[in-house]
């Protein structure tokens, strides 16, 4: 009888982590999860109604001695990253991460890349996107098998933070030109996609999924089928005029979390970032939501 090699799955009290969690479980792999100390409230309990179905929780920081975080990792094959932060995590973190897994005697590692084709772009074309990118190249020397996920923009980021969609206002505003192809999945498909690279003792190197590749305008024809409703699609200005209005924003704020959105954008609308081949077909039994339907069910009411 052949035995699943068990996940360890970081950051999984995430949007995205929750769901790699849970789409390993359902594929009946065991996993162990990483849990903060002192981690409570709806995220701590969403995890122990998984218990049942073998998921193990394992106290531990990322900034944990490497020994010890190597101790939480235990014998699993394969360690899985889904944290979000700065570059003390993403950078710092993940790099600690890879030591600790190799101490362990882990075999793969898939770190917390998922986006846009990052392999593509420059550090400053995105500072989120450049710590991923940096993170890379600190632990390149890893023996580590590195298996990187991309799956473009979360229809969630689209519809939702990224500011392209007023819903009370009924607009749907976009840079550059509204036929570049853009590379669009759900989170919930993202994780299941996360899931079978990991559970694939084949797989290697970057793997690129799409829910969807659709342009700004037929994103936004598939939000007015989807709810019914009117809306009106508003051009901002060129993708240099955005570029521009990104250095314009910078010289602002000290914060940059306040342009990092119209930096996705300018990666996207430019079609730098955008795959070259879509890694799908690999996976066939992961059959992702069509925008329409994730708009119909997710979009507010009028």
């Amino acid at each position: 009888m052949t035995t699943t090699p068990e996940t360890f799955v970081v950051g999984a009290t995430g949007l995205l982590g929750s769901r790699i969690v849970t789409s390993l479980l359902d594929a009946g792999a065991p996993v162990r999860a990483l849990i903060r100390p002192g981690t409570a409230g709806e995220k701590q309990a969403a995890l122990k109604a998984l218990h049942s179905r073998g998921l193990e929780l394992v106290e531990g920081d990322l900034t944990d001695p490497a020994e010890k975080l190597a101790d939480a990792i235990g014998g699993a094959t394969t360690v899985v990253s889904a944290v979000q932060g700065g570059p003390d995590l993403i950078v710092d973190g993940q790099l600690n991460l890879v030591r600790a897994a190799e101490k362990a005697g882990a075999h793969r590692f898939i770190p917390s890349d998922f986006a846009v084709d990052i392999t593509k772009l420059e550090d400053d074309d995105n500072f989120m996107i450049g710590w991923r990118r940096q993170a890379a190249v600190a632990y390149g020397d890893t023996g580590l098998e590195v298996l990187s996920v991309l799956n473009g923009a979360f229809y969630e980021v689209m519809i939702g933070f990224m500011g392209i969609v007023d819903w009370k206002a009924g607009t749907v505003s976009h840079w550059g030109d509204p036929e570049q192809p853009l590379d669009l999945t759900s989170v919930a498909d993202t994780a299941a996609y996360t899931a079978a690279v990991a559970l694939d003792p084949q797989a290697k190197g970057t793997h690129r999924f799409a829910g969807e590749v659709v342009s700004m305008r037929q994103f936004h024809q598939a939000l007015q089928r989807a709810t019914g409703r009117t809306l009106t699609l508003r051009t901002l200005g060129t993708a240099d005029e955005l570029r521009a209005e990104i250095t314009r924003q910078a010289g602002l704020t000290q914060n940059p979390f306040d342009y990092v959105g119209l930096q996705y954008q300018w990666c996207m609308v430019t079609g730098k970032a955008k795959f070259d081949t879509l890694d799908n077909a690999k996976y066939p039994h992961v059959r992702p939501v069509p925008l329409e339907d994730f708009v119909r069910e997710a979009a507010p009411e009028a």
